[in-house]
């Protein structure tokens, strides 16, 4: 039976560390490793269910994208203002870098997929496949309420609002879509996760409480549509029925070229990850699927 215990450390990069799980074959048998990058606002503890499903006979990383869960962030500069996408997607590969992995395999979910597609751009001849799971391509007018709503900046204060306030972030994003349109238009018809599962996904967002909003923000700002077809690497797009994010599957399947498209289970959860798996593995391996 492959090894599902999950393994966690630090890489020092540019900047501070990177901090990491891992699972499967070590990396040194099997097949090609997998990076995968996760949704924001949380960690990669939130892949944790695809980490483990995916560890049959390849090396699986979960990255802590650079301002996120236990990464260090990524400083801005007085010329180019906050981190642009393009700067988390080199951050990925030196982080992968210091893993000693040269040629890879990229997973992203949500704000990830955003930072895979770039990082699959910047360096496509290490590369072997590219999946992106849920994607927005948002209007012009949506992009200019999500940049303003979606992602507050915080900071602690002397009456600790920044705990109710990340209780409430993160239970409300499973109510509603987006969070902070709470109507019943926009009520997301899913089961709460359980205490324990909110209360992990609150305890990863308190610890980037500052700087969780970079990446959020830099995805808002990406201009997918025209940085999808740019995308030179075999590629699979999948979504769930129950992600918001489901109704831009077929467009983003169009724009990136060559792609295959299924649709499969919430990665986020055992079952789905269960689910998924399978047909992720397949793809990675050029098998049918």
């Amino acid at each position: 039976m492959a090894e599902t215990r999950i393994r966690r450390g630090f890489l020092d990069v540019a900047g501070g560390q990177v901090h990491y799980r891992e699972a499967g074959a070590e990396g040194r048998a099997g097949g090609t490793p997998l990076i995968l990058l996760h949704p924001s606002p949380g960690s990669g503890r939130m892949l944790q269910p695809l980490l483990q499903a995916m560890a049959a006979g390849r090396r699986v990383i979960a990255l802590d994208t650079r301002g996120n869960g236990d990464s260090d962030p990524l400083q801005g500069s007085p010329e180019k203002g906050s981190p642009e996408i393009a700067d988390f997607a080199r951050a990925t590969w030196e982080a992968i870098d210091a893993l000693g992995i040269g040629r890879c395999d990229l997973f992203g979910s949500h704000t990830g997929a955003s930072i895979a597609l770039e990082a699959s751009i910047q360096a496509p001849d290490r590369v072997g496949h590219l999946i992106i799971d849920n994607m927005a391509l948002w209007s012009k007018d949506r992009q200019t309420v999500h940049i303003a709503s979606n992602s507050p900046a915080q900071k602690p204060d002397m009456i600790g609002s920044q705990f109710t306030w990340a209780w409430h972030y993160c239970r409300d994003q499973y109510l509603f879509a987006p969070w902070y349109e709470r109507t019943n238009a926009n009520r997301r018809s899913i089961d709460m996760p359980s205490p324990e599962t909110l209360h992990a996904f609150v305890m990863e967002v308190l610890k980037g409480l500052e700087t969780y909003h970079l990446s959020y923000s830099a995805v808002a700002r990406y201009d997918k549509r025209a940085r999808l077809p740019l995308a030179k690497v075999r590629a699979l797009v999948s979504s769930c029925p129950s992600d918001p994010l489901m109704r831009y599957v077929e467009e983003v399947h169009s724009l990136l070229p060559g792609a295959e498209l299924r649709i499969l289970g919430d990665v986020e959860t055992d079952d789905g990850a269960a689910l998924s798996a399978p047909v992720y593995a397949a793809f990675l391996e050029d098998r049918p699927f």
